[in-house]
């Protein structure tokens, strides 16, 4: 079964989260303060993290960057008692794959990890590999390189990536790409697949502010073209 690692300071919420999702058949892991959630990220290996925003000593913000630029590309869930929009940005900007707002029933939050867990395993492979530009990406083997160096995509990147080309030409929806990446709906405010389209364009176009491959298509949604 797939190691979930919780990092949360608050010690009710930590054990409670602990027995849920052993119930549910997870094998687990926790931490109670940032820096010794790194630490267990290089010894359990998880294949999902589950990370307050809140914590003492190095807050998940700075933990969730961490992860990122050691190249910790498994999914991050963000846990956040904060309501602001500002707050969600900020993760979803490091590399978080989603965010839950405290307080959350443990269906919710299950139906979160599964969604993350289901698209980190699967292997969109029907596309095998594909160049655009100065980009080239195994799907297969998920592999990303651009001008013959090695890029760092996260799973959700490359199912999002991944679905674009494959509507080549075609203007997807923000909700066509919440349902279809992230398995469920979000919030009409969501700007989680904003962010997630700019952390593609920071990473494969060439100029970022002037995107030739993946575009907006104002009032409609995003599509990508050769």
């Amino acid at each position: 079964m797939p190691t979930i690692l919780f990092v949360e300071d608050e010690y009710p919420m930590r054990v409670a989260l602990e027995d849920a999702f052993r119930h549910y058949g997870y094998e687990v892991a926790s931490a109670s303060d940032g820096e010794a959630g790194l630490k267990l990220v290089e010894e359990k290996k998880p294949d999902l993290v589950i990370l307050d925003v809140m914590l003492p000593h190095m807050d998940g913000f700075e933990v969730c960057k961490q992860l990122r630029q050691q190249g910790f590309m498994k999914p991050i869930l963000m846990l956040t008692a904060r309501s602001q929009e500002v707050d969600k940005v900020i993760g979803l900007e490091l590399g978080a794959d989603d965010y839950v707002t405290k307080p959350f029933g443990d269906r919710e939050l299950l139906a979160r990890v599964k969604a993350l867990l289901r698209r980190a395993s699967h292997e969109p492979s029907e596309l095998g590999t594909y160049r655009f530009g100065t980009v080239d990406i195994d799907f297969t083997h998920f592999i990303a390189e651009k001008n013959g160096h090695s890029l760092r995509l996260t799973s959700t990147e490359f199912s999002l990536l991944h679905l674009l080309i494959s509507q080549k030409g075609k203007v997807l929806t923000r909700e066509e790409l919440l349902n279809k990446v992230w398995g469920y709906e979000f919030f009409p405010q969501s700007r989680t697949v904003d962010n997630h389209i700019l952390r593609l364009r920071q990473k494969l176009e060439d100029d970022p502010n002037h995107p030739r491959h993946i575009l907006t298509m104002h009032g409609l949604g995003y599509k990508f073209v050769d």
